[in-house]
């Protein structure tokens, strides 16, 4: 995802799930072709170098789960200041949890 409308229909539309380290949304579009990602990493996280470690952990982590996610879907995930401090593998559970968790909350099936 790019544009704001596109990040701004997904969080009014979506479904919220909240984690120590990030906020995730999800929700579904009419649009079968694919899942659409974007990530929200704010100035509370750090500084430029820190926001840009969170974004490529986060790219990363999400880009190995995408292949087992159903098309249709646009995800938003939105770090928390509390993912600067953690390495990509305590983070690994928590991107585990918090997407499994708005899948369900969504009504999605992975």
């Amino acid at each position: 995802m790019r544009r704001a409308a596109e990040f701004a229909a997904t969080v009014r539309a979506g479904s919220r799930v909240g984690a120590r380290a990030m906020t995730v949304h999800v929700a579904r579009t009419g649009d079968h072709s694919g899942v659409r990602v974007g990530f929200v990493v704010a100035r509370a996280v750090g500084s430029a170098v820190v926001r840009n470690r969170v974004r490529r952990q986060l790219r990363h982590l999400l880009r190995s789960r995408l292949a087992g996610l159903p098309g249709g879907l646009d995800i938003v995930v939105r770090a928390n200041p509390a993912a600067a401090g953690l390495r990509s593998a305590a983070l690994a559970p928590e991107v585990d949890r918090a997407l499994a968790k708005a899948l369900e909350r969504a009504g999605v099936s992975a």
